[in-house]
């Protein structure tokens, strides 16, 4: 009668890490192992590694746009003033960003004005956004009051017009040197509208880490680009920043409300949401597709045992008349395949993870192999690949890894259990 074993016995173990370590003239598929074996490693640190790209870009895209523009912009709707002319700017701009300011949940309210011109230098023409603001509200603007990179000294921005690095180095201009402002809606005169061509001085040039933002943005103090865009008395948007801006939701309404029954809102995610649903759904079928390579490389397991079987069958007959059960003839081949998924796996996330932290000098290898080029802003909107490590990320990498790796070494195992020793041990 076959004796029982304790589960995962001892000798058990000893039987699993003989089969494992055993040469092919013994019998043992140690090639097949070290195929499975490499296998797992480098899927499992693919997938970390993407893992690790995918929360990284998604919260430096999210960060740039919270860093640099506002969590809310209020406007005004259409109105018809006492003389019959439409418009949608704010005349009550400074009670709008009292009242909305005092909403809880709002760090800062600032009044704006905004217009599309081009700037020149020389023969040289940029097409920017000018950004209208106070001094003290541009300090809280994280990704221009402390940016990547920056030139010159924001203190002296009432003084003359703060630029992104982008509009810098499409006019080759730096900080002292001046550059002309074109406005076509400029200067009304008895014979129509004519341009209107301010001079400013470059005091303040700023990288906010967005392709977009550096080449199109540049900022001019409050007064100035009321006076230049014929706004005086009036503001065009008000900005708000929130102390909770994934939050922002519950609170709209409390900020229309605040500001006028004229306000209407346009949030950040109203900005850049069907970006980040886009993003969210390569998410998912990026980890659907490497989670299938992970099991491709799984796989490789069942090779190693079925062939590990095969050719162990008269150790398995003689095992089996010895005494020894199904059960504990199954939890042998199952630690045979479970020891190389387990061991693939810790190498993976050491592999991945050590690649993750150091991407990138990694990147600037392969930039530097390839001559340069591999990463452009001015498609992905950022300047570098960046990655973060999450635990939750690499858990989930390790559970998949695992969970796969196991599922697949029982169906050989099973297999190896079920040999009858007769037929095992008759051509012996």
């Amino acid at each position: 009668m076959a004796r029982s074993t304790a589960p995962f016995s001892r000798f058990e173990w000893m039987i699993a890490w003989r089969y494992l370590r055993a040469r092919k003239a013994e019998g043992g598929v140690s090639t097949m192992t070290w195929i499975s074996l490499i296998g797992i490693t480098l899927a499992v640190a693919a997938l970390i590694i993407t893992l690790a790209v995918r929360t990284g870009f998604r919260e430096e895209f999210v960060d740039t746009i919270l860093g640099a523009n506002a969590h809310v912009t209020v406007y005004s709707q259409t109105y018809v003033t006492e003389n019959g002319q439409t418009r949608r700017d704010i005349p009550d701009y400074q009670g709008w960003a009292d009242r909305i300011a005092q909403v809880p949940g709002v760090t800062r309210a600032a009044p704006l004005v905004k217009g599309q011109v081009m700037v020149n230098k020389g023969q040289v023409n940029a097409g920017v956004e000018v950004y209208g603001i106070a001094y003290e509200d541009l300090l809280t603007i994280p990704r221009i009051a402390q940016p990547e990179r920056a030139v010159g000294d924001i203190r002296d921005f009432d003084q003359g017009i703060a630029i992104g690095s982008g509009v810098a180095q499409a006019l080759g201009v730096t900080v002292g040197d001046k550059i002309k402002v074109i406005s076509p809606n400029g200067v009304k005169t008895a014979f129509g509208t004519s341009p209107r061509v301010n001079a400013y001085e470059v005091t303040y040039i700023f990288t906010a880490g967005r392709w977009d933002i550096d080449r199109t943005r540049v900022y001019l103090p409050f007064a100035e680009a009321q006076a230049f865009f014929n706004r005086e008395g009036a503001a065009d948007e008000i900005e708000v920043m929130v102390a909770e801006p994934e939050g922002i939701d519950p609170l709209l309404m409390p900020i229309m409300r605040a500001a006028d029954p004229l306000a209407t809102v346009w949030t950040w995610r109203d900005r850049s949401g069907a970006f980040l649903r886009a993003l969210d759904m390569e998410d998912n079928v990026m980890f659907i597709i490497l989670s299938i390579l992970v099991l491709i490389a799984s796989m490789n397991i069942i090779s190693g045992l079925i062939m590990l079987v095969k050719n162990k069958g008269r150790d398995i007959g003689i095992l089996r008349t010895m005494g020894l059960t199904e059960g504990s003839v199954l939890r042998v081949f199952f630690l045979c395949g479970a020891v190389t998924g387990v061991v693939g796996t810790i190498m993976g996330v050491i592999l991945g993870c050590l690649f993750a932290i150091n991407i990138d000098s990694v990147f600037s290898l392969v930039n530097y192999l390839s001559g340069g080029g591999v990463w452009d802003p001015s498609i992905r909107g950022i300047y570098r690949l960046p990655a973060k490590l999450e635990f939750w990320d690499v858990v989930s990498a390790i559970s998949l890894s695992l969970f796969l790796s196991f599922v697949v070494t029982i169906f050989p195992a099973r297999r190896a259990a079920r040999m009858n020793p007769v037929e095992a041990l008759r051509y012996e």
